[in-house]
Order: C-alpha cells, then structure tokens, then sequence
C-alpha cells in the first residue's frame, strides 16, 4: 500500500522542468517572449497634480484690517540703518536692511544668459560680476545683446591692491596675463555690434608698466576690428607713471576715466595705501593734456561719511584740472570684511549734487543711489556728445540726451 501511494505521487507531481521554472525569478521568466509578441504597456495610475496654496497668509496685515492709514517715514527714519535678527533659535545673527530705493531684481533672463556663455567662451571678466554691481539685471537685460552694456575687465581677475571697499580679488602675484586676451576681446565686442563700450582692469603693480601696453594693444585692435565703435576705458593709476597714462590716452579711446573714489580726507583709510588721491588728480590732468580733445570722466562714492564741505573742495579741484563728466553713487559693503556703510544717502541728496557738479561746469553728470562709474544711463548721453563733435547725431539736442540718460 506505501509503495502504491508512493508511486501515486510520483506520477502526479510537476516535471523538473515546470518546477524549476516556479523556483526561478519571475523578472527573468517576464523577459522571455517571442520576437513577434508585444508586451502589454505597464500601467500606472495617474496621480492627482499638486498645488500649493497659502490662503491662509493672504490677509490683510492688521492696520489695514482696522483701516489706519499708514504713515509715511520721516527723513530720519527713512535714513536709519535698519536691522533685523534673522536665523533659526539659538543661532540668530543681525543684518542691516536696505532702504526701498537700493532693492534690485535678481538677474534671471535669457539675454543675461546669452552674454555671460560669450564671456566665459573667450575667458574673459567682467567688472560687473567681479565688483558684485547692482546694476548687472538692467545693464546684461536689454532686448538683445546690442542693447546690452557690459564692462570687460583686462588682465584677469585678480588685482595687486586691496582696497577696503572692493570685492575683487587680490593678491601679491596674479597670474600672468593672456597674449590672446586684446583679440579676445576685441571679437566679443565686435559680435554684440554695440556702439560704446566699456573697459576696466584691475591694478596690476606687478609689472613695469602697471599693464599700459596691455591696454593699449586692446584698444587698438578694437578700433581695428570696428572703428565706429566708441571706447571709454576705466584704468589705474600705473603707479603714477604719466608716460604711461598719456600712452593710454593716445591709442584711439574716446573717453579716459579714473575713479578718485572719494574725499581726500578719507582716502587713506578707503582705498589702498598706494592709490593717493592726488595721484588720481595727475592721471586726469595727464590724460586731458596729452588729448585735449578726449572726455575725462571720474566717479566718487558717497555712504562713507564724508561731509559737504570735503566734496565742495573735491568737485573744485576736478574741474581745475579739466575733468569732464563725474558721477555720484552709493558705497554698497560686499562683505562683513569690507568697511561698514555709515550712511544711506537720500535719492534727494544725489540729485541735489547732480545739479551743484552742473553749475560747477561739468559737461554730464550721473548721481544716484545705484549709479557706477560705467553705468547705461551715463553712456547714452556721452554717445551723443562725441558723435555730435563728430558730425553724427543721433538725438535732436544735448537737453534730449540728457532727459534720455536721467538716472
């Protein structure tokens, strides 16, 4: 009887080979099918989108629920230095807000995009980036890269000086420069077709020269490329070499800046020890004696402290030697390693100095908050200044250029 039962279920049972295809994976039983044979589409159910919603915190703040009016701020509150304590508990830590007037729009647009792929593709700086410019979303965001205006920086990105308000980078021995930097430069600025342009450098004490045969060749490999294109170049001081400014002056630029920064007085505590003020004052006066006819433009901050009666005395002094065109901004701190803002000045205050430079004799003037020595507004007008001593012109009269360059 045992041995019938036994054999019973050997005769019932599975083959070895259907049994073994139960004991493998089903992943590499799935996998084998007939080249003819389609298998069935996976299907997933379809999830409900999500939305973010916050109606909670769409209401009215509690004056406007009550209906008080709110008040507006005085001079004195609109003018104080405004903190906040942000950060979770235990590791908070103060900031300063910034007034209304200094909030810029983060820089977020194709255009914006298309030009700094150009720059990094020829391996080249931009002042705008490197000094942390507020103005980099108006200046990169223009319809199209012809409209665009953007500050190339020469001899890399690594300056010889540190002065205490500037966030490029320093240090004692930068690399040394590009052979190929002038034509790189020269290319890029012949494909945006714009009609003024922008150079600065950082300070480079390292060499002989302070990097003036540098500038020199860009300059005139620009004019080469477009000889209708308007250059204004922002240089250093060379040392206080005046050969080499009047080198500079005499390679074909249309207009030679050179930042004094600030007052005298404060001059020694805000810039390097080796950038004096009346060095700067020599390098203008240089640039305008080697080229009469050239526009000699300088750029003072204001934020540090200085009073009214240090910057009578410094808009004095530039118009005995020449100068054309000044512009006013506001000293803006990069980092806590920087020197502090000791005062936000009114927007009423920069146009108050706009009109005193004015009746001083200065042919252009551009002062506001978030004005820079190479700012847009400025460019426009002075544009239309040369090309009026040159014959071309393209906007009725010089009162039209400056309502169209109002900053």
């Amino acid at each position: 009887m045992a041995t019938a039962a036994t054999r019973f279920r050997c005769l019932n049972a599975p083959s070895i080979r259907n049994a073994s295809r139960t004991l493998m994976p089903t992943s590499s039983t799935s996998s084998r099918s007939l080249a003819t044979e389609a298998s069935p589409p996976e299907t997933s159910p379809r999830r409900r989108p999500t939305y973010f919603k916050d109606k909670l915190n769409s209401v009215p703040s509690f004056s406007e629920f009550v209906g008080l009016p709110e008040k507006p701020l005085t001079a004195d509150d609109a003018l104080e230095l405004r903190t906040a304590m942000v950060g979770p508990p235990g590791k908070k830590k103060q900031i300063t807000r910034l007034p209304s007037w200094l909030k810029t729009p983060i820089p977020d647009n194709s255009n914006y995009k298309k030009i700094k792929k150009d720059l990094r593709g020829l391996n080249l700086h931009t002042v705008c980036e490197e000094a942390r410019c507020p103005n980099i979303s108006d200046c990169w965001g223009g319809d199209d890269k012809s409209a665009a205006t953007a500050t190339i920086m020469l001899m890399g990105d690594t300056c010889t000086r540190g002065c205490r308000f500037c966030a490029v980078k320093t240090s004692k021995a930068p690399p040394p420069l590009d052979p190929h930097e002038p034509e790189h430069t020269a290319e890029a600025l012949s494909r945006w077709g714009l009609g003024y342009v922008v150079l600065t450098a950082v300070d480079r004490d390292d060499m002989a020269d302070g990097g003036a045969r540098h500038w020199t060749e860009t300059i005139m490999k620009i004019k080469q490329k477009k000889p209708d294109m308007l250059v204004e170049a922002l240089t250093g001081d060379f040392a206080g070499d005046l050969e080499m400014v009047s080198m500079v002056a005499n390679s074909g630029l249309d207009v030679y800046a050179h930042n004094m920064e600030t007052v005298e007085d404060l001059s020694p505590f805000i810039r390097d020890r080796r950038a004096k003020y009346r060095t700067s004052l020599a390098v203008l006066d240089a640039a305008k004696k080697a080229k009469p006819d050239l526009i000699t433009k300088t750029s003072i901050m204001l934020g540090f402290g200085e009073t009214e009666e240090q910057l009578w005395t410094t808009l004095k002094e530039l118009r005995e030697v020449n100068v054309d065109v000044v512009t006013f901004g506001q000293y803006m701190r990069p980092t806590k390693r920087h020197m502090k803002v000791e005062e936000y000045v009114h927007p009423d205050t920069f146009e108050l100095w706009r009109q005193r430079a004015l009746d001083l004799g200065f042919l252009y003037c551009a002062s506001g908050p978030l004005v820079r020595s190479s700012y847009k507004a400025g460019e426009a007008f002075i544009e239309n200044v040369l090309k009026k001593r040159k014959g071309v012109t393209i906007l009725d009269d010089e009162a039209t250029g400056i309502q169209k360059a109002v900053v």
